[in-house]
């Protein structure tokens, strides 16, 4: 999927019109043929110059490249729908996740439709959003659909493609890495400032640890208690324009330090979120922190089922999901991962509160994105794929599983994490999710 490029049927841009800017963003959905939708929302932007901020920001997010190798550039997403609009993004090495939430209290205007499209931020556009001025009234539109669709080498093709192919696996480590963040501190416009202030000179090589020493924010190479563990903490330069904009801020990490957060208050019904993975050279698309929630496959009927009941944007409770439905919660649990391996589900840090995409429901997601599930599955069907050995004190199973031209033994079960004699183990230890022939054990033996 990452050889396609869009070629919208119009541009995006911002227009000048008798009764104010109109700026209309030229969108694309997968599915967009059959739901007929030219237009998901039209109205007011009742602060146009914060708005305009955010998603300059945004855009430079996504023109951002903090690996030499990484893929380029990708258009923005949006979520429209249940009163809100959602902006995400990626940076093109896709460590950076960034998202401008517009709220009811931002907008002025009508849905006129719920889903996820792709948005065409080109360059005269983003420019234009640059001048745009405090007092100036900015009208939104959201939606014309019409694309072509263009292979790198140039030929036109008819398949259609809303979603790189990365973004959607990011975006599926990214609600799972919020989904265990805990707030760690929060910050005033001053100390948010403060905060940029305090970074490290040039590019950060090793990892720093965001402390509050008294009132002024400070990274230390250091950890101490109630320290956030950012990596990369030059990609916080990202934020440089906004933060003085910022009514507060948020910043959140997961318990074991995998990944932080930093949410700007803005006001009147925005808010802006940048979430960097632990490492500079790590992208969120290949985090595999679900897998262990997927390795039993449900009812594609209940999967759908649940896809049925949400529209954009609206909040998804697993708890009172499970209670209305009667179901376990580990259930539930599954049917998250299932969702949100199909870049069904994102998370709000704020409201803590899963909120819901509408894109194609496409089950064949969950294996094409997840090699490492579909290869333990592979390994579970073959005559020889595992051999168990034994299941020693505590219930700690081994057994020997076939990799490439070797016999690898896993030890899973117990009180103890999963262990696996594989490079992919070895250099991972179980951070980025679990290998396959750790999958392949659990799913066998577990």
């Amino acid at each position: 999927m990452s050889d396609f490029a869009y070629a919208y049927a119009r541009p995006s841009a911002l227009e000048a019109r008798p009764e104010g800017n109109a700026l209309l963003l030229s969108a694309f959905a997968e599915d967009a043929a059959e739901s007929g939708t030219s237009c998901f929302f039209w109205g007011r932007l009742r602060n146009s110059w914060l708005a305009a901020r955010g998603l300059s920001t945004l855009a430079k997010v996504v023109a951002s490249r903090f690996v030499p190798q990484s893929a380029a550039l990708r258009d923005p997403i949006v979520t429209a729908g249940a009163g809100l609009l959602r902006f995400e993004a990626f940076s093109s090495c896709n460590g950076v996740y960034a998202r401008l939430d517009l709220g009811p209290e931002a907008l002025d205007g009508e849905f006129l439709s719920s889903g996820t499209t792709n948005v065409d931020f080109n360059e005269p556009m983003v420019n234009a959003l640059a001048r745009i001025s405090r007092t100036e009234p900015v009208l939104l539109s959201v939606g014309e659909q019409e694309v072509v669709l263009e292979r790198a080498e140039g030929r036109v093709t008819e398949r259609k493609v809303a979603l790189p192919e990365r973004w959607i696996k990011g975006l599926t480590a990214v609600q799972a890495y919020l989904a265990l963040m805990e707030e760690k501190m929060r910050l005033t416009r001053v100390q948010a400032v403060q905060l940029v202030q305090g970074l490290p000179a040039g590019t950060a090589k090793t990892d720093v640890f965001l402390v509050l020493r008294g009132p002024r924010p400070s990274f230390s190479p250091v950890a101490t208690a109630g320290a956030v563990r950012v990596g990369g903490a030059h990609r916080l330069r990202l934020l440089e324009g906004l933060l003085p904009l910022c009514e507060a801020l948020r910043v959140y990490a997961t318990p074991d330090g995998q990944a932080s957060a930093f949410v700007l208050e803005l006001g009147g019904g925005q808010q802006f979120v940048l979430a960097l993975s632990a490492d500079v050279w790590r992208g969120f698309s290949g985090e595999g922190n679900q897998l262990d929630a997927l390795m039993e496959e449900l009812p594609t009927e209940w999967i759908a089922g649940a896809n049925n009941l949400f529209r954009g944007n609206e909040t998804f409770n697993p708890t009172l999901f499970a209670l209305e439905n009667n179901l376990d919660p580990n259930t539930v649990d599954k049917l998250c991962a299932s969702l949100s391996a199909m870049g069904l589900l994102g998370f709000d840090l704020a409201e803590n509160q899963y909120f819901y995409r509408r894109l194609p429901f496409k089950t064949q997601r969950i294996l094409s994105l997840n090699p490492r599930l579909k290869n333990a599955r592979a390994l579970l069907a073959a005559a020889d794929g595992l051999q168990l050995v034994g299941v020693g004190e505590g219930g700690r199973t081994e057994a020997r599983v076939r990799g490439t031209g070797v016999w690898h033994t896993v030890l899973v079960g117990g009180a103890q994490p999963p262990q696996c004699t594989c490079t992919w183990f070895s250099e991972h230890q179980g951070q980025r999710g679990p290998c396959k022939h750790i999958l392949a054990a659990q799913m066998q033996f577990a």
